[in-house]
């Protein structure tokens, strides 16, 4: 977790000056903002106004990622469709049911939308607008408060009644409990009003203000439209998440592009190295070579790349403080969905390391079971459309 915890900082911490967090903090909107690049998507900021509003203390949200909010009554179909945007790299703007940290639920727009690098066209973070939603009174009726304390004032004007046969029953069952009672036994769809929409985007728009000024102190700027085309060697937002749910060691090499650059590392990889994600990336894997790397072995790497063929050697490589460590390294070809070669996934394993894992796994089928992880990934992500496919789609 400390190695996690380490990549949430430097996703802020190498886009923004120091002081980004406070400025965001100082801001009354409820939001979240998270991560693709890193394993599970998680959440890098959480500002006070959700933590208020969602019951949660800030250690534990941070490094999490949707899920937790999520309950029985939770759409799934909504959840599919946010899913989607984050495949397709844009934003969404939608009512979703959600829970606290004490279980009851509420209603919310949600409004994500995705912050770019301005200099190469890659998502660097979302951004999730949470505006709870109001629902006025008409004609009567009641609902749950915006701060979850209950029955209170309102309604059903904003809000579709989804209820089996028995509804009538239901509510008027409803209707008898005190206000300290929940509603959640009540399924209905609520809809944002335009005023909740309008402040959603004004309030998103306040946020990227902040970033891209705090971006603009650092000289890596970022912006709220994809600035620049995403040059090659691009790995998509989709992508990076399915990869990050790999744990083991390992990284993609682009054989396409001139020096055939690392495009993807894992956190395992990082960790194992010591180097942060982007002093790595764009670089040719020789970075990991040192003064006693035997050149054969390094020859017989290219090789396997050059003749598209799976290799396994054994290599002395170097971390980034200069320490040596005798690197198993499986190297294999991961082809798209059209069959042609997009990339080579690299899995390494540290020969100390090398024993069987909880599962009873040898080192040997935990670097297989790496690679056909990777390719899945990477067949999966060839077959989308948009900006979400492969670059070699």
């Amino acid at each position: 977790m400390d190695s996690k915890l380490g990549l949430i900082l430097q996703s802020f911490n190498t886009r923004y000056s120091q002081c980004v967090r406070e400025a965001l903090h100082e801001l009354p909107d409820n939001f979240t903002i998270t991560d693709p690049s890193i394993s599970g998507h998680p959440i890098v900021f959480a500002s006070q106004g959700f933590l208020k509003m969602s019951g949660y203390f800030q250690e534990e949200v941070i490094g999490q990622n949707g899920k937790i909010f999520r309950g029985p009554k939770t759409n799934r179909r909504t959840v599919m469709e946010i899913r989607e945007a984050i495949r397709e790299e844009r934003g969404i703007q939608i009512n979703l049911l959600n829970y606290r940290k004490d279980g009851t639920p509420f209603w919310m727009l949600f409004h994500m939308s995705p912050v770019f690098g301005k200099e190469d066209g890659r998502v660097i973070h979302f951004v999730a607008v949470q505006v709870p939603i109001t629902r006025k009174q008409r004609n009567g009726g009641v609902s749950l408060s915006e701060d979850g304390s209950g029955l209170n004032e309102i309604v059903f004007g904003s809000c579709r009644k989804e209820v089996g046969s028995d509804s009538l029953l239901e509510l008027g069952r409803v209707l008898s409990l005190d206000s300290g009672s929940k509603v959640s036994d009540i399924e209905e769809t609520c809809e944002a009003s335009d005023f909740e929409k309008r402040r959603a985007a004004a309030a998103f728009s306040n946020i990227l203000s902040v970033l891209t000024h705090y971006s603009e102190l650092t000289g890596r700027l970022v912006c709220g439209k994809r600035c620049s085309v995403p040059g090659a060697g691009y790995i998509s937002s989709s992508l990076n998440i399915s990869l990050g749910r790999i744990k083991q060691s390992f990284v993609l090499i682009d054989p396409h592009l001139p020096g055939m650059p690392i495009v993807y590392a894992s956190d395992a990889f990082l960790k194992l190295t010591g180097y942060d994600r982007h002093e790595i990336l764009g670089l040719n894997f020789r970075v990991l070579n040192g003064v006693d790397t035997a050149t054969s072995t390094f020859h017989q790497i290219m090789e396997s790349i050059q003749t598209e063929q799976a290799c396994t050697v054994r290599i002395l490589s170097y971390r980034k403080d200069k320490s040596s460590f005798w690197n198993c390294l499986h190297l294999s070809p991961v082809r798209n969905a059209s069959g042609k070669i997009a990339y080579f996934v690299g899995v390494q394993i540290e020969e100390d390391c090398k024993k069987h894992d909880r599962h009873g796994l040898s080192p040997e089928m935990r670097q297989l079971s790496a690679v056909g992880a990777v390719k899945v990934a990477v067949r999966s992500s060839s077959m989308g459309v948009g900006p979400a496919g492969s670059s070699k789609s």
